[in-house]
């Protein structure tokens, strides 16, 4: 399948965002990571787009598009979810995030049940109210330092990874990146807005069928995060896989093939109720 590189007008300027595939439409929702953005479901696109009609934006703040001189609530990037669905003409689609999308997935599952199909979520936080000290301390990475995470997090061979090192360092020279970043961090890092977004009292109301997925070593968000977020959603089903915290990336195949499963199956059952 060919992968494109496409840019969207939305309220706050130009997103871009990378589409595949045809059918079921499927949004990739990505994490924090100050250089990363749609792209870092490159290795999930070529699969996924196989079943579905994927797409994956980069946030509202984050890749190569347009950044606002302000802090993006929790809220404001649940919106931007919304938006980007009107600005392909998509009445509800299918959600997956990873780590901070899959927060921001939640919160939207939980706000716009209407909006969702099935809901996919993959080692998210959101129901502690623990500050990072990697958001308080945040400083702009080096190359190398970019490369060593590739490296960590990435399925060996399964991409270039100096090549994809090297595309994201250039992202940390964009022209306001870093303040701009360093404001989304200052609200999110924020404990009164980590309590106010908590999904510990959303995650009970969401009706959307919906998959948690957790690596056994996450480092980041342990695993008894993830029975917690399992618990709390009724009827959700939960897949553990012996990986860390970016099982996108670690294990793409295994990834890939819970979410096809999944959505497939649910897509199966809404037939036959239909």
């Amino acid at each position: 399948m060919e992968i494109r590189e496409l840019q969207i007008q939305l309220s706050h300027g130009t997103t871009y965002y990378l589409e595949a595939g045809q059918g079921e439409s499927l949004i990739l929702l990505h994490g924090v990571g100050f250089y990363t953005g749609g792209d870092y479901w490159l290795k999930n696109i070529e699969e996924l787009s196989k079943h579905f009609h994927v797409y994956a934006p980069d946030f509202v703040g984050w890749g190569n598009g347009d950044r606002l001189p302000v802090e993006y609530s929790f809220s404001y990037l649940a919106d931007f979810v919304r938006e980007f669905q009107d600005a392909i003409g998509a009445a509800s689609t299918h959600v997956v995030g990873h780590s901070m999308g899959g927060w921001v997935a939640a919160l939207f599952g939980y706000e716009s049940p209407e909006r969702v199909c099935t809901l996919t979520l993959v080692a998210n936080g959101g129901i502690s109210t623990r500050t990072l000290s990697s958001m308080t301390t945040f400083t702009p990475p080096t190359y190398e330092e970019i490369l060593q995470h590739v490296m960590q997090t990435t399925e060996p061979g399964s991409i270039n990874t100096e090549e994809t090192a090297q595309r994201w360092y250039e992202r940390t020279k964009i022209t306001n990146a870093v303040e701009a970043y360093q404001k989304i961090l200052n609200h999110m890092n924020q404990p009164l807005h980590r309590a106010r977004y908590n999904l510990q009292r959303r995650l009970p109301h969401i009706k959307v069928p919906t998959l948690v997925v957790w690596g056994s070593e996450d480092q980041v968000n342990d695993l008894s995060m993830g029975e917690k977020v399992h618990s709390l959603i009724p009827k959700s089903e939960m897949a553990v896989l012996p990986y860390g915290h970016f099982l996108p990336s670690e294990a793409p195949q295994e990834f890939n093939k819970q979410v096809i499963q999944f959505i497939q199956k649910n897509v199966h059952l809404q037939t036959l109720k239909s």
